[in-house]
């Protein structure tokens, strides 16, 4: 990951404030806490816009953290066309027939015990280990699992930000 003062930040940090907005809603479908991220700029370090962005997600009321949730897909059913929610799942694309089926049951039994999408981090993860994630975490109280939920998010979101800041830089050359 980039930490310091990179082109993609600069352009990131002077794009016009629609331009940042529809950048962050990308990262992150929660509007206040892509507002919180705006408000901010500009930022001196990738790792400056790391860490507000973990201080906004800190914030995040449980109706913010909906927002957010809102913006994934369940596990093992990324979104049709999109190359992020492809490459965060590519764990469970060659995962078996049987093993996709279980990851639908256990999505569908989480649902209905949280009311919202099981969500993990499944970058680097295997179809194996977001089922045991999920199998361990839909004992959790509500509560334990929102709190889950947000650590989540803010890997997503880090990784999310960094792959924009790289976006950019590539955009640039």
């Amino acid at each position: 990951m980039t930490s310091g003062t990179t082109p993609g930040l600069t352009r990131f940090n002077t794009s016009a404030e629609g331009d940042a907005l529809a950048a962050l809603h990308e990262v992150c479908t929660s509007s206040a806490w892509a507002s919180k991220l705006l408000a901010q700029r500009p930022y001196a370090t990738v790792d400056a816009l790391f860490r507000a962005s973990d201080a906004a997600m800190a914030e995040l009321t449980a109706e913010d953290l909906a927002d957010a949730m809102a913006g994934h897909p369940p596990i093992g059913r990324p979104k049709e066309g999109d190359p992020t929610s492809s490459r965060e799942q590519s764990g469970m694309a060659g995962a078996s027939a049987d093993l996709k089926a279980e990851m639908l049951e256990l999505n569908l039994a989480y649902q209905d015990t949280f009311g919202h999408v099981f969500l993990i981090c499944a970058t680097g993860k295997t179809g194996e280990q977001m089922r045991d994630a999920i199998r361990e975490r839909i004992g959790n109280s509500p509560e334990r699992e929102r709190e889950i939920v947000r650590t989540e998010l803010g890997k997503i979101n880090r990784i999310r930000l960094n792959r924009l800041v790289e976006t950019i830089e590539e955009e640039n050359r």
